[in-house]
């Protein structure tokens, strides 16, 4: 719910400052009618749409799936507030995670606006992936630009909605980032500017069809479940109150066993101390 109400804060805040710039507009509130993300879950993402990457080579977006998990995240290189809100908030989110980009999962971050080139995505591709990591390099962190059709088909595959508004010059859209599985399916919507490592841990393990994590993360997975409304992964008590019982069940006849055993020890150590006697 936090995640929720700054994302909104941030929204409302950008059209805010962008309306005050002008002076005779309209409610700002109207600004955010038609922005958003609708969930779009087990959504194919266009795999053929063709970008642009860091070096300005062709790329088809299906070059970055097909064995790992995927984190994308449309932002757009010149946003000063909240796109670099949500892409530092990722990179906080996985820094603390034992998987690592390029070895677990990729990340793909794509300008929704055409103008941008392929020399601004490389200076944010750098400047996130150090962020993330300064030994690791940028492997796993791929920008990429593209042209208006291209960007429209991702976006609409997934539910993102957004605008730009000429008279202010900026884009209007609302924050998040999407988890999808190594196929190109949408799996997890998480919103918001900041993203828990839990979220985000537990995302990349389903995502991936339990391919990366521990039986930690797995026995997780029962203990907690994706609330689509939230973005996010809440208790599921119910769950969590059948893995505690069977928890208890299996210390109770693990102590049960060691007692019996014991006292068949002891019984039989008694028998052959009166035959001898």
């Amino acid at each position: 719910m936090k995640s929720a109400l700054q994302s909104a804060a941030f929204l409302l805040l950008a059209v805010f400052s962008a309306a005050a710039q002008t002076s005779d507009r309209p409610q700002a509130a109207n600004e955010l009618q038609g922005i958003g993300i609708d969930q779009r879950l087990n959504a194919q993402i266009p795999l053929d749409a063709q970008f642009h990457d860091e070096a300005g080579r062709d790329v088809r977006l299906g070059d970055y799936f097909g064995r790992k998990p995927v984190i994308l995240a449309l932002v757009y290189y010149r946003c000063t507030m909240l796109c670099s809100y949500i892409l530092s908030g990722m990179v906080s989110g996985l820094r603390p995670l034992a998987f690592r980009a390029g070895r677990d999962f990729e990340v793909v971050a794509i300008s929704i606006d055409p103008s941008e080139s392929p020399q601004l995505a490389a200076a944010k591709r750098d400047n996130y992936a150090h962020s993330y990591s300064p030994r690791a390099g940028p492997e796993g962190w791929h920008f990429l630009t593209g042209t208006e059709p291209n960007i429209r088909a991702v976006a609409d595959a997934v539910g993102f909605h957004y605008r730009y508004d000429p008279e202010t010059k900026v884009f209007l859209h609302a924050s998040g980032i999407m988890v999808t599985t190594p196929a190109g399916r949408v799996a997890r919507y998480f919103y918001g500017v900041e993203f828990t490592p839990k979220d985000l841990k537990l995302g990349l393990v389903e995502a991936s069809g339990n391919r990366i994590g521990s039986p930690v993360d797995q026995i997780l997975l029962l203990c907690y479940h994706y609330d689509p409304a939230k973005g996010k992964y809440s208790a599921a008590v119910i769950n969590l109150l059948r893995f505690s019982a069977g928890l208890v069940l299996l210390i109770l006849v693990v102590a049960l066993t060691i007692l019996f055993r014991r006292d068949g020890r002891l019984a039989r150590a008694g028998i052959r101390e009166a035959t001898n006697s």
